[in-house]
């Protein structure tokens, strides 16, 4: 759109839907106060103006006036508004808190609210401070070895023995306490500290390996590591992995990865992995089937070992015959293509006499055990 000379483009207190890329000319920004003028800035090409009231759904904070014949671009809401949602969350906030400054600066300009504090900060902004130094003391925690890794048992079903564990990330922060592996995994995904994430469990899991051997544990369990989608996506990451086996010198089939669906999977990514794990004797699960995105594509065309059941069946499996019926298809289904099967979420003997009558490989849950230090389980022994 093109701006005369004068032209206003927008006025204090309008509806906002659209913001404005500055191609050619120059806009004066300002606000009135007692009916005087207050000039803000005046913007230039290469500048973007009115995005702020799209961003929070506010009127418009100030009048945009054309000092010089302007040549603008329109950017509209929902342009705005599907980059915002796909940025990183921090940056999110960042400039959420961004927007709230500025509303918060015009309204200590115009002598709103005299003698009451403006609104310094707000939710999204602690949440980001926060979020920064939590990400801070995750790094710190990385590098000093500062976080823990559980193992809870993985039973084999017809035998009754422990086949297995699977590795789970947990961390005990020095001054929150307890942090939710949903919160700070969340945080890692964010931040790109998966990777280093990932790799601090596999070396943890190496050497789990190594003192299962060295204490004579029988039979010798193998050990389950969790790999996200988002994980996959990091050129090397399985190559790594297989560097890390190979220089623990474990023997094949005692460490396993389990891919997890916090978003769609990438087959093509997904099925090099499977196919370089399985070069190495490393066995490849898909974790939590039937939620997430799981479907029977992948089972056509991605060869997994094992099928983890999610434990929204298993709970309900007794009660519901509906969950009943997919838990046991879901085996049947196995069966057929040539994998095994781990039920999670077992917690009642009749839920693993369930299994048993199914068929079923392997059951992980409460009744076989809850997860512990690797000093726990080896004393136990």
């Amino acid at each position: 759109m093109e701006l005369g000379t004068g032209d206003v483009l927008f006025r204090e207190g309008d509806i906002a839907t659209t913001g404005f890329l500055v191609e050619a000319g120059e806009l004066e920004i300002a606000i009135s106060i007692n009916g005087k003028p207050i000039v803000l800035s005046h913007l230039r090409a290469g500048d973007i103006l009115g995005e702020m009231a799209v961003f929070d759904g506010e009127p418009r904070s100030a009048t945009a006036t054309a000092l010089t014949p302007c040549v603008l671009f329109a950017i509209d809401r929902t342009q705005i508004s599907d980059r915002l949602a796909k940025a990183d969350p921090i940056i999110r906030a960042l400039l959420e808190g961004q927007v709230k400054r500025y509303r918060g600066a015009i309204r200590a300009i115009r002598g709103v609210g005299r003698g009451e504090p403006v609104e310094q900060g707000s939710s999204s902004e602690i949440s980001a401070g926060d979020k920064f130094r939590l990400e801070t003391h995750l790094r710190e925690a990385l590098a000093g070895e500062g976080l823990d890794v559980r193992y809870q048992p993985i039973m084999h079903v017809a035998s009754g023995r422990i086949a297995g564990y699977e590795a789970l990330i947990r961390w005990n922060h020095s001054e929150r306490g307890h942090v939710s592996p949903l919160e700070f995994v969340g945080l890692a995904e964010e931040s790109g500290l998966i990777v280093q994430l990932g790799e601090y469990v596999f070396d943890t899991a190496c050497r789990a390996v190594q003192r299962f051997i060295a204490s004579g544990v029988e039979p010798k369990p193998f050990v389950a590591v969790n790999v996200s989608a988002r994980q996959l996506e990091h050129p090397g990451l399985i190559e790594r992995v297989v560097a890390r086996v190979e220089a623990a010198a474990v023997p094949r089939g005692s460490l396993k990865v389990e891919i997890t669906e916090s978003r769609a999977l990438d087959h093509a990514l997904v099925k090099v992995a499977i196919d370089l794990c399985h070069r190495h004797g490393i066995g490849v699960a898909l974790d939590d089937f039937g939620t997430g995105f799981s479907h029977l594509t992948q089972m056509h065309l991605l060869e997994f070992d094992t099928l983890k059941v999610d434990q929204a069946f298993s709970r309900s499996m007794l009660t519901g015959p509906r969950s009943m019926a997919i838990v046991e298809a879901i085996v049947r289904m196995a069966k057929a293509l040539g994998a095994e099967i781990v039920v999670e979420g077992i917690e009642t003997e009749e839920m693993l006499q369930a299994l048993r009558r199914m068929g079923c490989d392997y059951a992980q849950g409460y009744l076989i055990g809850k997860p512990q230090t690797l000093d726990e389980l080896l004393s136990a022994h």
